[in-house]
Parts: structure tokens; sequence; C-alpha cells
């Protein structure tokens, strides 16, 4: 079982003279440099971009919902990975607030898992195709306070990976965690990420 080293690609604006940064997780068997492509369709212009890289290009072996011991300690480790280059933004001057978050399928999962194991004010967060990791949620890994953080999740229904019910639910948790949560379901959606998705990031999130 695998462990993630701290390896990542960087873009946009120094961090120095950055509006804010912006940390994009990319799904199985995605890369680094495939996710920050994305940033160009985004309202990020004078954003710093973090895209973290997983071993394998994947962060865990198995399915979100798998049990949670046959995750380990993939998952663990790349929590600690957000979790170190969170920290490193926030040495290079860019406060908490200004730290936004975005992923999608496997990397929208980890995006909301690690958000919300360390609830406080970002500048928000997207997650396209995703919900809260675990075969059953435990309400006590989540801890702290959005503060009204944005936070945009958008999925199919179906969807091969992500069933809607696990979206829902994890919707549920960050609002009682006070994060303000906007939901998009798209009926029969493939597992993909979509331009009007895209457009729904720039309204509620990037603005």
């Amino acid at each position: 079982m695998y462990t993630h080293s701290n390896q990542y690609k960087t873009a946009g604006a120094p961090a120095a003279n950055a509006k804010g940064a912006l940390v994009m997780l990319h799904g199985r068997g995605g890369n680094a440099a495939n996710i920050l492509s994305l940033a160009a369709e985004l309202n990020v212009e004078d954003f710093a971009l973090y895209a973290p890289q997983a071993s394998n290009n994947s962060w865990y072996p198995y399915s979100f919902m798998a049990p949670d011991k046959q995750n380990q300690p993939a998952l663990d480790s790349a929590i600690e990975v957000i979790d170190i280059l969170v920290q490193l933004i926030i040495a290079e001057g860019i406060p908490a607030e200004k730290i936004y978050f975005i992923g999608f399928s496997q990397g929208a999962c980890l995006t909301l898992e690690y958000i919300s194991r360390n609830a406080k004010q970002y500048g928000g967060a997207v997650a396209f195709t995703g919900g809260l990791i675990g075969e059953q949620l435990q309400p006590e890994n989540y801890t702290g306070d959005f503060g009204g953080t944005p936070v945009l999740i958008t999925t199919g229904d179906p969807d091969q990976h992500v069933p809607l019910t696990r979206v829902e639910e994890s919707v549920e948790i960050l609002k009682q965690h006070h994060a303000q949560v906007t939901l998009k379901v798209y009926p029969g959606r493939p597992h993909t990420i979509t331009m009007e998705e895209i457009d729904l990031a720039n309204q509620y999130v990037f603005v």
C-alpha cells in the first residue's frame, strides 16, 4: 500500500503578489498538469496555483465508500500532503481565508474530506462530483467552523462512482459546520466536468 510524496506543480501568480491561492486536486488516473489546465476556465487570473501529484495517479486505491482500512495508509497520506501544502501557502503570506480548493471525482472527495476535517473560513471550494470519504460517515471526524465559506458541489444522477445519497449526506455535514453550500445535480450527466459547472464555480466561488 502506497503513501504520497510532497510533489506538486505550481502555476499562476507568484505567492508574494497573488490575490489568493488555489489548491487543485486531480482525479484517479489524472495528474497535476491535467487539473492545472482547468484554471484557464476559472476566474483565477491573479491566483497562485498549486496542484499536488498523487503516487500512481491515485489518492487512495479503492472506492471512496470502501471500508476505511482498505484505503489506508494512502488516504491519511493524501490528507497530510494537502495539509503540508496549505501550511506552506500560509507561510508564503496567503491567509486561509484566501485559500481556495477545487477537485474532480477522487480529487473532489479529497477536497471535501480535507476541508471538513479542518473547517475554517477559506476562500471557497468546488467539488466536481464527490462526497465525504468512508464506508459510513463519522461526524466526529469533522471539526471547526467554515464561517460561511462558499462551497459548490456538482454531480450527475446517477453517477457510476458517487451515489447522490452520499453527496446529500456530505452537504448536510458541511452545512452543520456553517459552510454556504450550493448543490447542483444533473440528471443523466456522464462522469465529467461540463462548461455549465465551470460557469457555476465562477458564479458562486471565484467571484
